[in-house]
């Protein structure tokens, strides 16, 4: 099935685990809810544990046997065992800015930051700006490396970063999830920050969190149990971090900053070094830039640039001003553009369109800057300005630079250009073409480039530049399909509908709530979904637009279990699709119409209707209808069936889809079951839920825990299926998606367990009955699948 031994190891290794969990849990006569709230454990992780789609921590382990009274000592080889399964070699992350070659002092500092990371806590670094904090903090991370195998991350909060708000806690969780490959970032802050302690808890990861307000801005942000850690700066003293020991940063000594000095001007010491270090005032920024100033003007002596600090006014401001007049016009105006750059880093392009410059030119001009010390290169072509920088250059830009609006308005084009030619080479759902081109670089440019592309998404709002506002989200769909979460989407349609709104620009207008309705739907919230698709005109949309929009409905009303509904605008689709002559979308809504019809207990139709949307696939990967055909085979062609899921996994694979990749593992597990292996299946489940832990939607988790649970009780063994009918139970109620409630707590009724309802909830009596008839599946959502009575 294109997968390796791995997967079964760890399934093995974690399945014995999570039986004796699930003994655990049987003991304690706790319902899950229950047994979270006295082991201190949150809901979302405890299900994780017992279904086998997380190892828990062995602090977590411990909490559970002390809830039912017994020894743990006895797990721990077998926690060990699973540990180990689940420890998979992966590629070392390293997002770390390079180290500073003339790294200087700090010699007492530096041992407390690594004696304290080496008993495993984290620690933080606090101190004035231009103290040396971030040096500091890159310097002992790279010093530690080794002992993080997994990697190193870094972000910069923007605590004190000029014309920026501070990077939010949500926002920055999303962005770290994002640096460990996960996709699966949930749309709830304690989720979120629940799901980022566990990713860490089984990794050695040490995290750098530069630039934070105060401690509540980074409370969420650190590692919990296990082996990460995280540095932490700020300009202030973070003595609300619990088990998180300050280090303070005063001024350079005498000594260390006559040594940085001489060093960064490539001179001996003499007299008259005294009076630059004065003027210095012990700020290795200000140092820096000192001797860079000197070292490139061969004609000077110290003596003279202590005189041309001391004709300046302020001490610090003092060598930003005489760094910058040493600058020719041309590089003087492109340091205060930078200023009022968008973004946190850029590159030579970006440079390029905020100056009109040629290539040849913008390489000169960095080459300077950078020798200045008043732009960084944390890595190759990638440059950065120190805040006090960047804010000193956007008070020379409101001095002197009357058209900086314009600049800032050329890089926001210029991030639009690239973002639009960098979309159309990656297939996106029902795109009818997409240029030739390099996939994986254009997806490795959105990546990159992400953080600034939203900062300048919202300097478009600020602005008023709403014709990229309103295009920018919509160049950014196919990406966010495969990368990110879904509260950035939401958020960036919403706004660019109101964009369109004020440019009375009704088609674009439709066609972004196609957008945002589609968004709302990934989130999890259908009846979002369809109040915007309500407010589409479809007299604006083209016929292709128009067929879209009857599968974007059809999708989401199987979400809400109206399969009726849900046919009927997949079949408008159909016949919208074939009379504009687009088979790739007519592929589409035939697969559609096919999981309807096996939902209705119609698994013959459902195979010739799924037949033919592979047939009309021309090509194109064609997952829906590969993998309802393969379940509808598995009643009588078991063989069959096998061979056109693995096709559908196969694809997906080439595709690197992780979301289709999930859903094939998890319906071969449907299709074993249906065979008489439900073990074999389950065996598929785990594997499908192990890639879901990566992925972005709540609703796959959603319409996964169905099956996944049905496996269970198949296999005979109820106590697994329960815990995950009670996971549904709390992530329906969460999304807002009754029909899935209603799915779950008839499960339980039928496996004769007692159901507990909330009081604000009526819920008659019929509700809870099971209701099978033999022609008749059980309405599910969209990804959902419950084998006919009459097959067993």
């Amino acid at each position: 099935m294109g997968r390796d031994g791995s997967v079964s190891r760890v399934a093995g290794e974690r399945e014995k685990l999570v039986e004796r969990l699930g003994r655990l849990k049987e003991l304690s006569g706790l319902s899950q809810r229950a047994l979270a709230r006295a082991t201190g454990l949150s809901n979302s992780s405890l299900s994780r544990y017992l279904t086998g789609q997380l190892v828990p921590p062995w602090d977590a382990l411990v909490a559970l046997c002390k809830a039912v009274g017994r020894d743990p000592r006895p797990l721990r080889p077998l926690w060990t065992e699973a540990m180990k399964a689940e420890a998979m070699p992966a590629p070392r992350r390293n997002d770390l800015p390079a180290d500073l070659a003339d790294f200087t002092g700090r010699s007492l500092e530096l041992a407390m930051v690594k004696k304290t990371l080496a008993t495993g806590s984290s620690v933080s670094i606090d101190g004035m700006g231009g103290v040396g904090k971030t040096s500091l903090a890159v310097h002992a991370a790279h010093s530690v490396a080794g002992d993080y195998p997994d990697g190193g991350l870094y972000l910069d909060l923007r605590g004190f970063t000029p014309g920026q708000e501070p990077l939010d806690a949500f926002v920055a969780l999303e962005r770290l999830l994002g640096a460990l490959d996960v996709a699966r970032i949930p749309g709830d802050m304690e989720e979120r920050a629940g799901l980022w302690r566990s990713e860490l808890s089984r990794r050695r990861v040490l995290v750098v969190l530069d630039n934070a307000v105060d401690a509540a801005h980074v409370a969420s942000l650190l590692p919990g149990a296990g082996k990460s850690a995280a540095l932490i700066t700020s300009r202030n003293r973070l003595v609300g971090l619990h088990g998180v020991p300050p280090v303070s940063l005063e001024p350079l000594s005498r000594a260390d900053s006559a040594d940085l000095f001489t060093r960064a001007a490539g001179i001996a010491s003499d007299a008259d070094v005294a009076q630059v270090l004065e003027q210095c005032g012990g700020l290795p920024l200000a140092l820096r830039m000192a001797g860079a100033r000197l070292l490139h003007r061969p004609g000077w002596t110290v003596a003279v640039l202590a005189e041309r600090l001391r004709d300046s006014a302020g001490r610090f401001d003092a060598v930003f001003e005489m760094s910058a007049r040493q600058l020719d016009s041309q590089q003087r105006r492109v340091f205060r553009l930078l200023g009022v750059l968008p973004g946190s880093d850029f590159d030579a392009a970006v440079v390029a369109a905020l100056a009109e410059l040629r290539p040849g030119q913008v390489a000169a001009v960095l080459e300077e800057l950078v020798d200045a010390h008043l732009v960084q290169e944390p890595a190759p072509g990638r440059y950065r300005l120190h805040d006090l920088i960047r804010d000193y250059a956007a008070d020379l830009a409101t001095a002197e630079e009357p058209r900086a609006a314009e600049a800032v308005h050329r890089v926001l084009r210029h991030y639009l250009d690239l973002a639009v030619t960098h979309d159309k080479v990656i297939p996106f759902l029902h795109r009818r073409e997409t240029l030739p081109g390099d996939r994986a670089a254009a997806l490795a440019w959105f990546d990159r480039e992400y953080a600034n592309l939203i900062a300048c998404f919202d300097t478009a709002v600020t602005v008023g530049a709403d014709e990229i506002a309103m295009v920018l989200p919509k160049a950014m769909r196919a990406w966010f399909f495969r990368r990110a979460g879904t509260g950035e989407k939401v958020r960036l349609f919403e706004a660019a509908v109101q964009a369109a709104e004020r440019l009375g620009d009704r088609p674009s207008r439709s066609a972004l709530l196609l957008d945002l309705g589609f968004a709302h739907a990934a989130a999890g919230n259908p009846t979002k979904a369809l109040a915007a698709y309500d407010g589409v005109h479809t007299d604006d949309l083209d016929a292709e637009d128009r067929a879209g929009l009857a599968l974007r409905r059809g999708y989401t009303l199987l979400d809400l279990g109206e399969l009726d509904a849900a046919g009927a605008s997949f079949t408008l689709a159909h016949q919208l699709m074939e009379h504009i002559g687009y088979r790739a979308g007519l592929s589409q809504a035939l697969a559609f119409e096919a999981w309807v019809a096996l939902h209705l207990g119609r698994p013959d139709q459902a195979a010739e209707l799924a037949r033919a949307a592979v047939d009309h696939a021309d090509g194109v990967p064609q997952i829906t209808g590969l993998v309802t055909l393969g379940v509808a085979l598995a009643y009588s062609d078991p063989a069959a069936s096998l061979a056109t899921l693995g096709d559908a996994l196969r694809q997906s694979e080439q595709d690197d889809h992780r979301h289709n990749q999930a859903w094939c593992l998890n319906y071969l597990g449907v299709a074993l079951r249906i065979m008489g292996s439900p073990e074999e299946g389950l065996e598929q489940h785990r594997a499908a839920f192990s890639i879901l832990e990566e992925l972005g939607e709540a609703q796959w988790e959603l319409d996964f825990l169905h099956t996944y649970a049905e496996t269970f009780e198949a296999a005979g063994r109820p106590g697994e299926a329960l815990a995950l009918h009670e996971r549904t139970i709390e992530l329906a109620r969460e999304l807002g998606r009754d029909h899935d409630e209603k799915r779950a707590l008839e499960a339980i009724a039928a496996l004769g367990e007692p159901v507990v309802l909330p009081a604000d909830r009526q819920v008659n009596d019929a509700r809870l009955r099971i209701l099978r008839p033999a022609h008749v599946l059980l309405c599910g959502p969209a990804r959902s699948w419950r084998e006919p009575a009459c097959a067993r």
